[in-house]
């Protein structure tokens, strides 16, 4: 009975989708049939509107565009009443009334800013991912916002981009969960105020960009983009995101903002994607930097290619028109761009209200922005993000007692705990530092001595991070002796020192690349000076990518990577830090050892010549390298809490080419703490090379202290296939090694033979 009415539930859905369909394509061509050419090219220019700068300062006489009926959207503009004002322009002033669709970069949140996106992968809980993007839609549409640019979903592989610290890391398989979390997350089915567009970026490859230099090139082979690259992507458009982001970079020779086979073959044939296509900030005006010849070609073979707006340029504004009556492009491409912009407006219900997300009075908004409970969603992420590294002598958890020494230059600041990407952040006097935190949370019980200790950095360039529209420093610039002596008298004092450094919040993002990601000098030696007092040292790791860590490993007892936690990170920190919650946190980006090992990733192809990853002995006429071995400091899926975990032996049971891997997981510590189980596999012998490991499931589980749980993860045809160069899916049979443990340098493996 519960199946029968399951199926009829599922069944009415689908008729009541396709009603749904059949209103909006009678209600958009009856709208597309009052149009004039003029208004359909004004429904694909999206133009800057507000204070908020993410590229080049351009002047758009907004107001005289909409009012005109050509501009279809806007991005950076905030505040319910600045848009409601602008949206009333459409509506009231312009020939048709059309409502504007209002952009911005909500990317890890709006008022409460949750961890970055990398640190929100590595809690590899993606039902509070999912959360945590409804939680950003709630608050941004509270206040007039109803798309957003996120998510981004480019596997990296090269922590020297900046923007490593805006995706879920280096594998594709985890990278797409998240992707179709947050699609949900932001969209919901639509029907609500809350549920906003969703724009997923950047299509394609952006993440493989050369060295890691931010709007670098990208060449690679076709066979790599399906089975690495693309998945995540394909994942996003199969959750039903509403629209997609074209990248800087090119794809095979040609630029991907006006490539057919990208955006046509791929995206709309192959994966079905129904949405509209938008430009990233003025590419199109770039492209001519790439060698494409002038605006007016590369706007021309940006929509012939699929791309339906445009961001910035204002291409489609100067040029479509008059390439219509020049027979240069048909109008009914011009009208397949707009009937997918519209769709996207009638699926939001901005036709049918078009103040919907700014028409609350502002005590009603403040039900919805930075609340207590969207507070305590951003603390419990927050703690679920922090990776335990080391935890040498189990100096963690602290004891909440004594005197315990916070020096660092992360030790202080507010806007230091929540990175790049943070447009409407709150006034830094509404949640803590790490400092003000930490007092709060051991009043009465422990004292808290501090001092700055160092700057970020010697260079006062990189020191003085910050947005390029609105500079700020993380933390005052410092004598560099006087503070060394300052922080060596307080941490002999203390009985416990936690140094709370790393990365400036603006070290990564969006043109944020490093060359060298070593600790600085300054905090190296100020690190090593507390270390020869001899005191338990913890060094809380804070940034926005994997930083080199070859010489903490080596040589502090306690390490853990707190990532830019957001608002509630201070108390996160806390939680973790004096064991009211434990460490659950596993890298999804593998942590190097030294920066010339990037780009580096567990699951690479094997070479002719291989040397086991952690074999420091240089091995002539071999591959690797004199200095370090070729594997991380710490591995993707890695991660220690404080407890300890037995796993039992490994089975395997196969039913044709179904196979799953079981395995018996004992918590044998102290205390309650997560696990995150992780399967692996690899095709020994392919008609393409394939990785040396894959990640292919996992099951994040509690476990009580004593307490044994049974972890069954099953594997299809699906997983254990893979893609050819024309992205047609392949399985075939053969010897198969199926991988289970607690990450991917620490497995059990079995080799089993599949027909």
């Amino acid at each position: 009975m519960k199946k029968f009415c399951s199926a009829v539930a599922l069944l009415l859905a689908t008729l009541s989708a396709f009603a749904d369909d059949a209103k909006m394509d009678k209600f958009v061509g009856t709208l597309l049939g009052k149009m004039t050419l003029s208004e359909k090219i004004g429904q694909l220019n999206l133009q800057p509107a507000g204070e908020v700068q993410t590229g080049s300062a351009m002047d758009t006489q907004v107001g005289g565009l909409v009012a005109e009926g050509r501009l279809g959207a806007v991005l950076n503009l905030t505040g319910k009443d600045r848009i409601r004002a602008l949206q009333e322009v459409a509506v009231g002033k312009s020939r048709l009334g059309i409502p504007l669709l209002v952009g911005l970069d909500v990317i890890h949140g709006y008022k409460t800013i949750f961890p970055i996106p990398l640190a929100q992968s590595c809690s590899w809980d993606i039902p509070a991912i999912e959360a945590a993007a409804r939680i950003a839609a709630d608050e941004c549409s509270s206040d007039g916002i109803s798309w957003t640019y996120s998510p981004m979903v480019d596997v990296a592989l090269d922590a020297r981009w900046g923007r490593i610290m805006e995706g879920s890391g280096e594998d594709p398989y985890l990278g797409g969960l998240v992707a179709a979390a947050l699609v949900r997350g932001y969209q919901g089915d639509f029907r609500h105020r809350q549920n906003i567009l969703a724009c997923l970026k950047h299509f394609a490859l952006y993440g493989a960009v050369e060295a890691g230099r931010d709007y670098n090139t990208v060449d690679m082979s076709r066979l790599r983009m399906f089975n690495q690259f693309f998945p995540p992507y394909k994942a996003a458009v199969e959750a039903g995101v509403g629209s997609v982001m074209t990248s800087f970079n090119l794809v095979d020779g040609l630029h991907a903002t006006a490539n057919p086979w990208l955006l046509r073959d791929v995206l709309r044939q192959s994966w079905g994607f129904g949405g509209f296509v938008v430009t990233d900030y003025a590419s199109i005006n770039e492209m001519e930097t790439w060698g494409f010849g002038g605006q007016k070609d590369n706007a021309l073979n940006a929509l012939r290619a699929g791309t339906d707006m445009d961001m910035c340029s204002q291409a489609f504004l100067n040029h479509l028109e008059e390439a219509v009556r020049q027979g240069l492009v048909a109008e009914k491409d011009i009208d397949e761009a707009c009937r997918r912009v519209l769709e996207a407006k009638y699926r939001l219900g901005l036709f049918k209200d078009p103040y919907r997300h700014c028409s609350m009075s502002d005590k009603e908004q403040a039900r919805h922005l930075f609340t207590p409970a969207h507070r305590q969603e951003a603390r419990d992420l927050a703690a679920e993000t922090f990776v335990l590294l080391k935890n040498e002598g189990n100096i963690l958890p602290l004891r909440k007692q004594g005197k315990i020494a916070l020096i660092g230059p992360n030790s202080d600041t507010t806007d230091g705990l929540l990175g790049s990407w943070c447009v409407e952040r709150p006034a830094r006097d509404a949640y803590p530092s790490l400092l003000q935190a930490m007092r709060e949370y051991l009043k009465g019980k422990a004292e808290v001595l501090h001092a700055q200790g160092c700057n970020l950095s010697d260079d006062e360039r990189q020191d003085a991070a910050g947005f390029a529209n609105a500079p700020y420093r993380t933390t005052p610039r410092v004598n560099p002796k006087q503070a060394l002596q300052e922080a060596l008298r307080i941490a002999a004092e203390a009985d416990v020192i936690v140094y709370a450094g790393g990365e400036g919040a603006e070290w990564s993002g969006e043109s944020h690349s490093r060359a060298d990601l070593e600790l600085p000098a300054c905090q190296k030696a100020l690190l090593s000076a507390i270390k020869a007092l001899g005191k338990p040292v913890v060094m809380l790791n804070f940034s926005g990518r994997p930083t080199a860590m070859g010489w903490e490993k080596e040589n502090l007892p306690a390490l853990m990577n707190v990532w830019f936690g957001g608002t509630e990170a201070g108390f996160a920190i806390c939680d973790v830090l004096f064991g009211d919650k434990a460490p659950s946190g596993r890298l999804t980006a593998s942590i190097p050892q030294a920066t010339g090992q990037e780009p580096l990733y567990y699951n690479h192809l094997n070479t002719g010549r291989p040397v086991s990853a952690y074999d420091g002995n240089f091995r002539q006429y071999q591959s690797n390298y004199f200095e370090v071995s070729n594997g991380p400091a710490f591995p993707f899926g890695y991660g220690l809490t404080y407890s300890s975990f037995k796993y039992g032996e490994m089975t395997v049971k196969q039913e044709g080419r179904n196979v799953t891997a079981s395995v018996a997981v004992t918590n044998e510590g102290s205390r309650d703490a997560v696990e995150v189980v992780q399967c692996y596999i690899h095709d020994v012998a392919c008609r393409y090379a394939r990785p040396v490991k894959e990640l292919k499931g996992f099951e994040r589980i509690m476990l009580r202290r004593g307490e044994t749980k049974t972890i069954s993860i099953s594997l299809t045809e699906q997983e254990l296939g893979s893609y050819d160069s024309e992205g047609r899916f392949f399985f075939e049979p053969g010897e198969f090694d199926i991988m289970l443990g607690a990450n991917s340098s620490n497995v059990q493996t079995k080799r089993i033979n599949i027909d």
